[in-house]
C-alpha cells in the first residue's frame, strides 16, 4: 500500500515537496541561532546590498534538509540499486562542495583551489554514475562524442554551471527563484518520463528552496546562503541538466525533446549569461575572470531603484519568457535555433539595463552615451 502510494508520481512530486519545506522550516532557524551565537556572519559591504551582519550559512540547512529528503524518499520509493548508487555518488559530491563552501565563507579560498574542488566533486558523480553529454546533438555538425571528450567536456559543463550560480547569488531571492524555475522545468520533463531518481531531486530541492526563501527575504531573521549553498545548488542543477540530456537520449524515453541542448540553455539562460558577460567584461579590463564587482545584471537593476525583490522578480521573467522561446522554436533546425537564441537572450537580458524606477514608477529610458 505505502509502496504503492509513492509510486504515484503526483503523490511524490507532492509529497518531496512539502517534507522538505517542514523539515527546512525547522533546520533553518536552529542555523541562524548558531550563526549568531558563534558570530559566523557575512559583514556589510558595498556589493552585497545589506546594511546589518547577517548569517551566510544557509547552505548547511540546505544541505542538511535534501539529505534526510533524498535518503527518506529513497527508501520509501524502494529505489534499485544502481539509482541508490547514483544518489550516494551525488551526496558525496555535495558533501565535498558543502565543506569547501563552509571553508570559502568563513577563510575565503583561492579561485584554483575553489576550481579544484569543483573538478573532484563533478570528477565523482560523473564516473560514478556515467551521466555525461554524450552527443552535440548535430549543433554545428557535431554528432556523438568519444567517452575522453564527453567527459571532459561534462566536467567543463559542470563547473561553469556551479559557477554561474555562485556567482548570480548577489541579491536576495534570485539564486534560489533562478533555481525554482529550473528544477520546475526539469521535474515536469523527468516526471513525464517516469524518472523516480531524479523527481526526488528536482522537487525536493523546490522545497528545500521554498524553506529558505522564508527566511532569506525575511528582514528580522535574514539568511544568506553562503558559498557553501550557491555551490551545493550549482551543483545539483548542473547534474539535473546533464540527466536532461542523458535522458533525452534514451530509448525508452516517454517523451522526448527535440531541441534539448537549447532547452537546457534557456533554462538556465540567466546564470549562463550573466556569466559570460561579466567574465568578458572583467578579461577586458585586464582583469581576473573571478575578481569580485557589481557589474551584474541584479546589480544595475539595484542602481536603477528597484528593491531585491523587484529586481528577482525582473530578472525571474526574463528567464520563463526565455523558456517560452525555446518551446517555439522547437520545430527549427538545431543550429539555427542556436543562432537564434544566441541572439534573443542577450537582448532579454539587456532590457533590465533600460529599466528604470522612480517615484514608484517604473519607466523605461534608454542610457546615455
Amino acid at each position: 500500500m505505502l509502496q504503492d502510494l509513492f509510486h504515484n508520481l503526483y503523490f511524490l512530486v507532492f509529497f518531496s515537496i512539502v517534507f522538505s519545506v517542514l523539515v527546512s522550516l525547522r533546520i533553518y532557524p536552529v542555523i541562524i541561532y548558531l550563526a549568531h551565537k558563534k558570530k559566523l556572519m557575512d559583514e556589510p559591504g558595498h556589493r552585497s546590498g545589506h546594511v546589518r551582519k547577517t548569517p551566510t550559512l544557509g547552505g548547511i540547512g540546505m544541505f542538511i534538509t535534501f539529505s534526510l529528503s533524498i535518503i527518506l524518499l529513497g527508501i520509501l520509493t524502494q529505489l534499485n540499486q544502481g539509482d541508490l548508487l547514483k544518489l550516494l555518488s551525488i551526496l558525496g559530491g555535495t558533501i565535498i562542495l558543502l565543506f569547501l563552501g563552509i571553508k570559502d565563507d568563513l577563510l575565503v579560498l583561492s579561485p584554483s583551489k575553489k576550481f579544484s574542488g569543483q573538478i573532484f566533486s563533478s570528477a565523482l558523480v560523473v564516473l560514478g554514475t556515467d551521466v555525461r553529454i554524450e552527443s552535440f546533438y548535430g549543433v554545428f555538425g557535431v554528432g556523438d562524442l568519444n567517452y575522453v571528450i564527453s567527459v571532459v567536456f561534462t566536467l567543463l559543463v559542470f563547473v561553469f554551471i556551479i559557477n554561474a550560480f555562485n556567482l548570480i547569488d548577489g541579491i536576495d531571492g534570485l539564486a534560489s527563484s533562478v533555481a525554482i524555475i529550473a528544477n520546475t522545468s526539469f521535474g515536469v520533463y523527468f516526471a513525464m518520463n517516469n524518472q523516480y531518481l531524479y523527481v526526488l531531486l528536482s522537487f525536493s530541492l523546490i522545497g528545500v528552496l521554498l524553506g529558505f526563501l522564508r527566511y532569506n527575504l525575511s528582514r528580522k531573521r535574514k539568511l544568506f546562503m553562503g558559498d557553501s549553498g550557491s555551490l551545493f545548488l550549482g551543483f545539483l542543477l548542473a547534474y539535473q541538466a546533464i540527466g536532461f540530456l542523458s535522458v533525452n537520449e534514451m530509448e525508452q524515453t516517454v517523451f522526448s525533446v527535440t531541441n534539448a541542448p537549447i532547452m537546457v540553455l534557456a533554462i538556465l539562460a540567466y546564470p549562463i549569461l550573466d556569466t559570460l558577460r561579466v567574465f568578458t567584461i572583467r578579461i577586458v579590463n585586464g582583469k581576473s575572470p573571478f575578481s569580485a564587482d557589481r557589474n551584474h545584471i541584479h546589480h544595475r537593476l539595484l542602481d536603477n531603484g528597484f528593491s531585491h525583490i523587484k529586481s528577482t522578480l525582473i530578472v525571474a521573467i526574463c528567464n520563463i519568457f526565455v523558456i517560452q522561446i525555446a518551446f517555439v522554436l522547437s520545430d527549427l533546425y538545431l543550429t539555427l535555433q542556436l543562432y537564434i537564441i544566441s541572439v534573443v537572450l542577450p537582448l532579454i537580458c539587456l532590457f533590465p539595463f533600460l529599466l528604470v524606477q522612480r517615484e514608484g514608477k517604473i519607466r523605461i529610458e534608454v542610457p546615455k552615451l
